[in-house]
């Protein structure tokens, strides 16, 4: 048990690299035109890139585990990712860097595709909730350090630096497993598809909605380094001190939602987190169209965006798990990949307009909120699915 827990914890550092790439990196991207030329809109697509191929990864690696050993693929990728960051280190032009980043969120995205068949795999049920409840909280606490990391890195050694400790990271993370022997195969039911999946109005309800209220989050993450620096002149640790506030809310909510599960039911508890996180969203507009800079404000009006994603987070994505029928990895890849397309269209269609300061990421933000609300109007959920399971079977005449 102990030797299931340590693999536990290097699974986590393989999950940790992948979230690396987003969050380590952001205090670097408002000084890298002035480090590899182009422009702040150039710099933004160094993160939509990597997202780009982190979407492109889940889809590769979730076909490639039906041939390829799990440890093989989660230790190679690992290499891989740490490959592609030592040459983003060696970049000499900004299209350099974003191809390469490309390359390397693909590499990377081999951990969120086979950690939770991993976990099954390793812990009975009970061990299982609570190893999945481990990496949700290291994962959720990742983004509120990462960027205080990586503000540190970019001071010590400029942006090469953050590179080449995420290249270092996966390395290690790398020979532990092999040493230990690397994570359990997982054994694939070859049940299911992505496409029944895409084609199920109940699973789309709850992973569309899971995904855009974090994608809307994402979005306006990925944008404010940039506002902050060069539009607000507020400087990194005005973005430190948003992030690390709406971190610390996200997890209390997350830690009360499942007590307000129990009292007031999934459906409810999603339904408030979804309205909470796009009043947020909506306050943070007003507030850019007043033409209001003050980062106080900003990060005050950040804290509901993200208490929302907390309370609806938990339950949204188990009910999106449930709503796949038994097909589990090909459903929870389906949400991460629609969190990163989405974050990487919002990020991108926001590039241009970036200079403008907060109203175009607030707009894009928003935008995915209120998407994520109409889902949860619109499609049926698992309760509606089942009254109408036993209005059918009442209605069904009996056999002689």
């Amino acid at each position: 048990m102990d030797r299931a827990w340590l693999t536990l914890g290097l699974v986590v550092g393989g999950t940790i690299v992948g979230l690396m790439g987003t969050d380590l990196v952001l205090p670097a991207v408002p000084g890298l035109p002035e480090a590899l030329g182009g422009d702040p809109s150039r710099a933004q697509l160094v993160l939509a890139a990597y997202v780009g191929g982190s979407c492109l990864g889940l889809l590769g690696f979730g076909a490639l585990g039906d041939r390829v050993a799990t440890r093989r693929l989660f230790v190679g990728s690992l290499l891989a990712a740490a490959l592609a960051s030592l040459a983003c280190a060696l970049a000499t032009s900004i299209e350099a860097l974003i191809a390469l980043r490309a390359v390397q969120g693909l590499a990377a995205a081999a951990p969120a595709v086979f950690a939770p068949g991993i976990i099954k795999a390793m812990f009975d049920d009970a061990q299982a909730v609570r190893a999945i409840g481990v990496l949700a909280s290291i994962e959720s606490l990742a983004p509120a350090l990462a960027p205080i990391a990586g503000a540190a890195l970019l001071a010590a050694g400029g942006w090469t630096l953050n590179f080449e400790v995420m290249a270092g990271v996966a390395l290690v993370v790398a020979a532990l497993l092999g040493w230990t022997g690397g994570p359990p195969q997982v054994s694939r039911r070859g049940r299911g598809s992505f496409v029944a999946l895409l084609r199920d109005p109940v699973f789309l309800r709850y992973a569309i909605s899971q995904a855009l209220v974090l994608a809307g989050l994402l979005v306006f993450v990925f944008g404010m380094p940039t506002v902050f620096v060069r539009v607000h002149g507020a400087g990194l640790t005005a973005f430190v001190v948003m992030q690390v506030c709406g971190i610390a809310t996200f997890i209390v909510a997350a830690n009360v939602s499942s007590t307000l599960v129990a009292r007031f039911g999934a459906e409810r508890v999603i339904a408030a987190g979804t309205w909470m996180a796009a009043a947020g969203a909506l306050a943070q507009l007003l507030y850019a169209l007043a033409g209001g800079t003050a980062t106080v404000v900003i990060t005050a009006l950040f804290v509901p965006v993200n208490s929302g994603l907390g309370l609806r987070g938990p339950p949204g994505f188990f009910r999106a798990v449930l709503a796949s029928r038994g097909d589990d990895a090909r459903g929870s890849a389906l949400v991460i990949l629609f969190v990163l397309a989405a974050a990487a269209l919002g990020t991108t269609a926001v590039a241009p307009w970036i200079e403008r300061g907060t109203v175009p990421v607030a707009a894009m933000a928003l935008a995915f909120h209120l998407v994520a609300l109409g889902c949860l109007l619109l499609l049926p959920g698992l309760e509606e699915e089942k009254k109408e399971k036993d209005r059918r079977a009442v209605s069904r005449p009996s056999a002689p």
